[in-house]
């Protein structure tokens, strides 16, 4: 059986990768079902990301290391940890610009993204690039920072920062470097106790490999951002 992991042609739109996951036995993505919920436990000792798609099946698990996140993350499927889905390294270690590169369980790419350095202090901006390109596929911005500035000043105050919860939400876009037609979206949503976001695929063109590559930026997304308040 082919790797379903397997880097791509130099050309990230080949014909020969598949047009759509069910083409595709990937762990954790095969028939996900739109939106994905994605939550934060925002309250445990070492932070715990989860997704799960509309049917109420996970899909991805994150247990953070304490201050070991920005070197290495590890990817499984659900809580158990029986299946590892992959890896998140980074060529940098506490830098502004450090890229994040993406593994499948094996080794295989699947590609990486990189903060786009000072310019995300005030504005998150982010590029995701596929497997062996060095110029970036896509680009993540969020589309309200104010929304993110006010929710992390007003999120530290005693129930003020509880009505924050529902009244700032961020939202980040996915768009195609060139033409800046937007293929993902995620949302954060009212919760008190925890991180809630919703994934929301915007484009039925991307293949399994560029859908993966997307939810894995993502989730470096939230990781990064959570940290930085």
């Amino acid at each position: 059986m082919d790797n379903p992991y397997q880097a791509p042609d130099s050309n990230p739109l080949s014909t020969e990768i598949p047009a759509s996951s069910q083409d595709l036995d990937i762990p954790g993505l095969s028939n996900a079902v739109y939106p994905l919920f994605v939550s934060f436990k925002i309250l445990a000792f070492a932070p715990q990301l989860q997704i799960t798609d509309s049917s109420g099946r996970s899909l991805v698990y994150v247990k953070q290391k304490l201050f070991k996140f920005k070197e290495k993350v590890e990817i499984f499927t659900d809580k158990s940890k029986t299946t590892k889905l992959g890896m998140i390294k980074a060529n940098k270690v506490l830098d502004w610009s450090a890229r994040y590169f993406f593994e499948s369980n094996n080794g295989a790419e699947i590609g990486s993204v990189g903060r786009k350095g000072m310019h995300s202090i005030w504005k998150a901006s982010y590029e995701t690039f596929n497997p062996g390109d060095e110029a970036p596929d896509y680009h993540i911005s969020e589309e309200n920072p104010t929304a993110k500035i006010f929710d992390s000043l007003l999120g530290e105050i005693p129930i003020i920062g509880m009505a924050s919860s529902y009244l700032f939400n961020p939202k980040y876009l996915a768009t195609k470097k060139n033409g800046g037609e937007g293929v993902m979206r995620v949302t954060k949503k009212p919760a008190l106790w925890e991180g809630k976001f919703e994934i929301d695929k915007l484009s039925e063109e991307l293949t399994p490999q560029q859908e993966l590559n997307l939810i894995f930026s993502f989730i470096m997304l939230l990781l990064l951002e959570r940290s930085r308040g």
